[in-house]
């Protein structure tokens, strides 16, 4: 008989389900209502109610919100994307590997929303210049960015909340790696699958139609006529140039050039490529990046004997991770109209130099410091990166019109890299060796990224997603609620009833269908949340390995392949890939089918044999 606990409790449980569903109100906000309700009910005490908020698993998810954002902070993840783009070349299944298998590694210490958000511009250009249907590529990006949620028990929420179960229920808890012989077999099935039949269930291999994207660097040059006087010029040994200023050089008034970055020796033996400055001090073995005519270039290399170097794609990529392009338009009341850009000390203002200014559809490139300005000129500035992002806060003086979509794979902070990874290693090993317990290792590895500053400081609370965090502190009590009232006993004893008689195997795969179903239309941390629970019980009771219960909803809560609502995941290709719901049925369904075969048999050969 239902007693007024229970009763409460299903229905507090059955309203956050349709609430989750239908996502009517935000996740957060479901959590906290979650609490509310247990509290007022009675079902849990206040203390009982607010445990989640101090739960291991809400402190490791949100610490690894801040680990993935020094990751990409960092630039190791943008890194694994130019390899790709530079070893995989234009044929289509090394291709597909080299993305599905770099989105997986990459992803297993990130969430798979953030792994899919960094390779889906990466994925896009690599379909652009080999001319592959980025729909062939797309899907496979974001099975393998869920299939990463399998490789590490720090990959995704689900996997640190089935260890969690069976930590709460005295039973041996899963290590570091122990999902990773799954997420490597599934993936390895999913790559075989999608270049044998997947692709083609998708679209045919024809090149894409054009479609429209933003201006890059280049296309801004090649608009206002520069970029056939963008040159890079290296000052050996014994120049004129050595030892002096930039501003003592008067590169402008002399030869008509602008110099825009310089590259120099940093620490050790590693090059250091910082924005020009007028008190910037050259030195042998610099390597200029100035624009000019070929006129004024061979003038300013003759009068000082410089070299002129070669400016290949990689070269002029790395000069652009730090100084940057933009167009920015006056505004009627600006106080820099009817003055030249001598008159307002531009450069000194606003530490950018204007390399053209465009006015009645053409611009000028030359003798512009004595030109007055006028309402509607658009100044193509350069400089640093976060002084063109500073200039938008003058929005009284001018309008930031134009910022190329470089902007989008700057790395902010990659001297930090090598740290970075050292810090991850370290973290990692410490877990994988028992040496230190999982939430510990992952707090202490996230402080040490944000005092090395791999992480930025004065963000690290923007990058946490808060409503996922409170959503799962809100949830967790849900749980003890289910089993402080004997409902998850309840269910436990049916679902045993259900199958008595049956062999581990049909257990196992009831588990998955179930989890997996309802991954269909809830997100995988509700999912394993509620099911999770009753799994490791279940085990328990029938004799079966309580990890392999664990382990079986762990990995169907990530192999939300066949519906496009169980995953952020599919929303963030869905519009670039042009997919619909039965493209996702379609090509996800056998995959599913493959996920469950590979997890009854590695669960046999790890647990059950």
């Amino acid at each position: 008989m239902l007693t007024f606990d229970m009763a409460a409790t299903l229905a507090i449980l059955a309203g956050a389900v349709i609430l989750l569903v239908t996502e009517v109100i935000r996740n957060d906000v479901i959590g906290i209502l979650i609490v509310l309700a247990l509290t007022f009910s009675g079902v849990l005490t206040v203390q009982e109610s607010l445990s989640g908020f101090s739960s291991p698993t809400v402190i490791i998810i949100s610490c690894m919100f801040i680990v993935g954002k020094a990751i990409l902070h960092t630039g190791v993840a943008q890194r694994v994307g130019d390899f790709i783009i530079r070893r995989g070349g234009r044929n289509e299944k090394r291709l597909l590997t080299m993305i599905m298998g770099a989105s997986a590694s990459v992803g297993a210490f990130m969430s798979s929303t953030a792994t899919a958000a960094i390779f889906i511009p990466i994925t896009l250009a690599v379909a652009e210049k080999t001319r592959i249907n980025p729909k062939r590529l797309l899907m496979p990006l974001a099975f393998a960015s869920l299939i990463s949620g399998m490789m590490t028990l720090v990959a995704t929420t689900p996997n640190i909340i089935v260890n969690g179960i069976l930590r709460e229920r005295g039973a041996e808890t899963l290590g570091f790696f122990s999902f990773t012989p799954f997420g490597i077999v599934i993936l390895a099935l999913a790559i075989g699958f999608m270049m044998l039949f997947g692709q083609n269930m998708l679209a045919p291999k024809v090149a894409p139609a054009e479609q429209k994207k933003g201006l890059s660097i280049d296309d801004l040059l090649r608009y206002h006529e520069i970029n056939k006087s963008l040159s890079f010029l290296h000052i050996p040994r014994g120049s004129d140039l050595v030892d002096r200023s930039v501003a003592r050089m008067q590169l402008s008034a002399r030869f008509g050039i602008t110099l825009l970055a310089v590259e120099s020796a940093g620490q050790g033996r590693k090059r250091v490529i910082t924005a020009a400055k007028p008190e910037m001090v050259l030195q042998a073995g610099d390597l200029l990046m100035l624009i000019g005519t070929d006129a004024q270039s061979q003038a300013f290399i003759k009068e000082f004997s410089l070299e002129r170097v070669s400016a290949p794609a990689s070269r002029r990529k790395s000069f652009f991770q730090v100084v940057g392009l933009a167009e920015v338009m006056l505004n009627p009341e600006s106080s820099l109209i009817g003055k030249s850009l001598k008159e307002t000390l531009f450069q000194t203002t606003f530490q950018s130099m204007v390399l053209g200014i465009r006015r009645k559809g053409k611009t000028q490139t030359e003798e512009l410091a004595d030109i007055p300005l006028k309402f509607g000129d658009v100044l193509l500035v350069c400089g640093a990166w976060a002084d063109i992002l500073r200039m938008e806060r003058n929005k009284s003086q001018y309008l930031l019109l134009t910022l190329p979509q470089d902007y989008k794979e700057v790395v902010p902070a990659p001297q930090k890299e090598k740290v970075t990874l050292a810090i991850l290693g370290v973290m990692v090993a410490a877990m994988a060796s028992g040496l230190l317990p999982p939430v510990t290792a992952i707090l202490a590895g996230t402080a040490a990224l944000v005092l090395a500053y791999c992480a930025p400081m004065n963000s690290i609370y923007e990058v946490v997603d808060w409503q996922t965090v409170v959503m799962l502190a809100g949830i967790l009590p849900l749980v003890l609620a289910l089993q402080k009232t004997g409902l998850l006993s309840l269910a436990s004893d049916g679902f045993i009833g259900l199958l008595s008689g049956s062999g581990p195997f049909m257990v196992l795969a009831s588990l998955f269908l179930i989890t997996a179903i309802l991954g269909f239309f809830l997100s995988g941390t509700a999912v394993a949340v509620l099911v999770a629970p009753m799994a490791v019980d279940i085990g328990l009771k029938l004799g079966i390995s309580p990890q392999a219960c664990a382990m079986t909803v762990a990995i169907a809560s990530s192999a939300v392949f066949v519906s496009p609502l169980g995953s952020a995941v599919h929303l963030l290709v869905r519009d670039p890939g042009g997919y619909v719901a039965k493209d996702y049925a379609k090509v996800g369904t056998p995959l599913l089918v493959l996920s469950l075969l590979a997890t009854l048999a590695l669960c046999w050969f790890f647990y059950l044999r």
